[in-house]
């Protein structure tokens, strides 16, 4: 990345690679947070109703996780969106 030119942003061939670029930043960040919040809601449901025992701890830590894993994937995106609009 050193020594690129920020992208031009107003030429849409541009923008679309700039777009596919972002989607690959941090993409096992997002993916594995999304899982786990999908996981975490689950077993919080399925708690609820009584379907498994599990300690109330549980679910909430996964839920907690997966928010550490979204946002460290959002951090991610961000420095990476800075350096590239300053030429990085």
């Amino acid at each position: 990345m050193a020594g690129r030119p920020p992208p031009d942003l107003s030429d849409p061939a541009q923008l679309v690679a700039y777009r596919k670029e972002l989607r690959g930043v941090a993409r096992w960040s997002r993916y594995s947070g999304v899982g786990l919040a999908m996981i975490g809601a689950v077993l919080l449901v399925l708690r609820s109703r009584h379907v498994i025992a599990v300690h109330v701890l549980v679910p909430i830590l996964i839920i907690v996780a997966a928010i550490v894993l979204m946002s460290v994937a959002i951090l991610k995106r961000s420095v990476h969106h800075a350096r590239r609009m300053r030429g990085g």
